[in-house]
């Protein structure tokens, strides 16, 4: 196998003690679909597991990941040539339904194999066709239904809830994450087909919609309000959403946890949004030729980042100088960390700074421990949660990115360790467990934690092949 992954990682620094074994069964059995029930094979994916299996000597862990890795092919893609270009629409697991983020994240881990397997680079072309289409229809939305089929949220309080669309919940990284993967499939594969008339148009709206949410002219034209018994799953004042001073942040109405956000400036999207618009530059100079809406990216970007730098790095009293998780441009901050990506965490992984930035590296240190109010330890494992799955619902999708966002092999065998041990017997990911008993835990069909841990055991076998040789 080449070294396909290579470019896609960001490496980082960090520590982890351990936790007892799992209580259920050790025996995962092949918990893939049968051949001919996959939504799609792809022959360069299919080679990947049978080259990484063949390296993990624990039986669990092997089992384990020839299950997730494919899990987003096998069970959430719907591929189709529509009026000659193609089409995909990629739901999230148990939910029927496209997030922009979880389709581009869930697709992800294979976007360096298309050069490999055209199949699958027609796959992911027609995600990113979909994706534009999306944010044309509405580029506030984060979550989209395969036609006019309706959804539960239907009786939303929103400007333009509509059949087309599950939900209406304003979240910065919808955006960025559509920009992320169009560039790097650009990059791994020098297509620029993708790039038409339709795509910019949605790049122009995404740019616009930013400039919107900085809320220098007022609140913008976005609200939202949901009558329901979890407060989180809505906004205050009406809609609006907490009060921000218009410092040159964006506002997000949500987190990607798609929680409503305390402080509306969320620091780890921002840095996500700095990123994605220089990688949008860097697309309409080379690509289109549009020089000018190129410059409006860089400008918009490094405005957003001068205000980062200005309101958004805070003085903890044991840390230094780290990133706040969100502000309001007032003076006031909220000192903790989701699970959900993009996180501060995250930060490396996103492209967003070095794995060695001082600041980020003070951020990983407060954020993966119990000064962060959303970090939970028990005794089957740890990582971080939040509010959407409460207390002591630990995320795997953190210790993912933990594993993700290292070069150091104890800790990533650490984190595969406990990923391993936490799966309640199912040989899946999950949402979330209990960290004091990982039979109790949310979403049994999360398709992004399952690639998502896929991509980590291929980057162990990359970087730290002699970690899948142990048992575990």
């Amino acid at each position: 196998m080449n070294r396909f992954l290579s470019s896609l990682f960001v490496l980082g620094l960090c520590s982890a003690p351990a936790f007892a074994s799992s209580m259920v069964n050790e025996s995962i059995k092949d918990n893939r679909p049968s051949v001919e029930k996959r939504c799609f094979t792809s022959s360069a994916v299919e080679d990947v597991i049978r080259e990484v299996a063949a390296k993990i000597k624990d039986e669990k862990l092997r089992a384990m990941f020839m299950n997730c890795f494919p899990n987003t092919l096998d069970t959430t893609v719907r591929f189709q040539m529509k009026e000659g270009r193609p089409d995909t629409f990629v739901i999230t697991g148990d939910i029927n339904a496209m997030w922009l983020r979880d389709s581009s994240a869930q697709i992800w881990p294979y976007l360096a194999l298309c050069k490999q397997d055209k199949a699958l680079q027609q796959l992911i072309a027609g995600l990113i066709r979909r994706q534009a289409d999306c944010i044309l229809f509405d580029p506030y939305a984060n979550a989209f239904n395969d036609g006019p089929t309706g959804s539960y949220w239907e009786s939303d309080f929103t400007q333009k809830m509509c059949k087309e669309l599950h939900e209406r919940k304003w979240e910065i990284d919808s955006l960025c994450y559509c920009i992320r993967i169009a560039y790097y499939y650009w990059q791994l594969t020098g297509d620029t087909s993708v790039f038409d008339a339709t795509w910019h148009q949605a790049m122009q709206l995404v740019v616009k919609t930013f400039k919107e949410q900085q809320r220098k002219d007022g609140h913008g034209p976005y609200s939202f309000f949901r009558e329901c018994e979890r407060p989180t799953d809505s906004n205050i004042n009406n809609g609006v959403g907490a009060p921000v001073n218009p410092v040159g942040l964006i506002f997000s109405a949500f987190r990607p946890s798609d929680d409503a956000t305390q402080y509306g400036f969320l620091i780890p999207s921002n840095l996500f949004a700095v990123t994605s618009l220089r990688q949008l530059a860097e697309i309409e100079t080379q690509v289109l030729n549009n020089v000018a809406f190129a410059s409006e990216c860089r400008s918009l970007a490094n405005e957003v980042n001068g205000a980062i730098q200005k309101y958004g790095v805070v003085k903890h009293p044991k840390y230094g100088k780290i990133y706040a998780y969100e502000v309001d441009g007032y003076g006031n901050y909220y000192m903790m960390d989701d699970a959900n990506v993009p996180s501060l965490l995250a930060l490396p992984y996103l492209g967003c700074c070095k794995a060695n930035d001082k600041v980020y590296k003070n951020t990983r240190r407060f954020v993966w421990s119990e000064d962060n109010p959303y970090f939970f330890r028990g005794k089957a494992g740890e990582g971080i949660g939040g509010p959407h799955c409460g207390y002591d619902m630990a995320w795997p999708m953190s210790m993912i990115i933990k594993g993700l966002t290292t070069d150091d092999a104890a800790e990533m065998r650490e984190c595969l360790r406990q990923l391993r041990n936490t799966d309640a017997g199912t040989g899946f990911m999950h949402e979330s467990f209990d960290c004091n008993d990982a039979t109790k835990f949310s979403r049994s069909w999360f398709a992004w934690a399952n690639t998502l841990f896929g991509e980590l055991v291929v980057k162990a076998s990359e970087k730290h092949p002699e970690i899948l040789q142990q048992e575990f």
